[in-house]
């Protein structure tokens, strides 16, 4: 990544300690998974969980991320149709140093909503109508470099591979409890010590190892958030854009919901950070005097042309699940 004259220090400290958080949570559901192997199949669970684990990471990632862009109805952007957006990816890959710049997918969502899929190789990023038209382009620069901090992190690969742990993890949960389900009469009917403490463990890896994920894609999101700065230089811009999609979203959440009273979800049960969380976190992150930010490097930005004619639709529930 382009280096700039943010504040070293502070960046080094958030860096390592987004690092850190990320290798222990990692570290913790595999070694959780692991002793859940062992105690319902033996050393032979941790073997098969090695194969499967194996095979899952080579054969998942060829099929996984392209099909999100199907699930969400995106199509691909040529460069024909919005050059300004293009000339916009293109200098933030050149400052991240990818090899070639991520392709944009369009959705036609109301939405404020982004998000990217792939490896630094060979990448692409979906963002919404809504996001286009709501948001300025400096905030919409620092939502691309955010995702495209996501790409150059693999993030993708880390949290597919805490994704697969979680599920592996629910897997053996209910393959435990349903053996435990068996050998009930005869937990009963003889004189048979009852590890109590392998049930638990049985009936709560779930929700363990579902934690542990939620709290590594908010580490991962602080370090998309710091590594966007990086890209652009402008910490303000991204803070608005975070603002501005909180409470335009927001306002979708409300119609949706309009006979529940709004009570804000837990952070522990978030798969993002608190917006005023992360927005503490930028503005520590102070510009020097002389730092150059990323839209002096971009000409007359104009990408309206591309929306012009476009009727998007309300968002609602898809038939898949999916919301947008």
């Amino acid at each position: 990544m382009v280096p700039t004259t943010l504040d070293a220090a502070e960046w080094h400290y958030g860096a390592w300690r987004n690092h850190l958080q990320t290798l222990l949570l990692l570290s913790s559901m595999a070694a959780f998974l692991a002793l859940l192997g062992w105690l319902v199949w033996g050393r032979e669970g941790i073997i098969l969980l090695v194969v499967f684990g194996l095979m899952a990471m080579v054969i998942t990632p060829r099929w996984s991320p392209w099909l999100m862009m199907r699930l969400y109805g995106a199509a691909a952007i040529s460069p024909h149709q919005a050059p300004a957006l293009y000339q916009m990816v293109e200098v933030l890959a050149r400052r991240a140093h990818l090899k070639s710049a991520p392709v944009l997918f369009y959705i036609p969502s109301q939405l404020l909503n982004a998000f990217a899929v792939g490896h630094p190789h060979r990448s692409a990023i979906a963002i919404t109508d809504g996001l286009l038209r709501q948001l300025t382009h400096r905030e919409l620069a620092a939502v691309l470099a955010h995702e495209m901090s996501h790409v150059k992190s693999r993030d993708l690969r880390v949290m597919g591979l805490a994704d697969l742990i979680s599920r592996f993890t629910h897997a053996l949960s209910l393959a435990g409890q349903l053996l435990l389900l068996i050998n009930l009469p005869m937990i009963f009917f003889s004189e048979v010590n009852i590890n109590w403490f392998l049930i638990a463990l049985l009936i709560f890896a779930p929700t363990f190892s579902g934690l542990a994920q939620l709290a590594l894609s908010r580490t991962r999101e602080y370090d998309a958030d710091l590594n966007a700065v990086r890209l652009t230089g402008d910490p303000e811009a991204l803070v608005s854009a975070l603002r501005k999609m909180e409470q335009i979203q927001g306002r979708w959440l409300e119609q949706i919901m309009v006979r529940r009273q709004k009570v804000p979800d837990p952070s522990i049960l978030r798969t993002h950070p608190a917006t005023e969380d992360r927005v503490e976190r930028l503005m520590r992150l102070k510009l020097e005097n002389g730092d150059r930010q990323f839209t002096g490097e971009l000409g007359h930005m104009d990408y309206g042309s591309f929306l012009r004619h476009r009727d998007v639709p309300r968002p609602r529930r898809r038939i898949h699940g999916l919301w947008f």
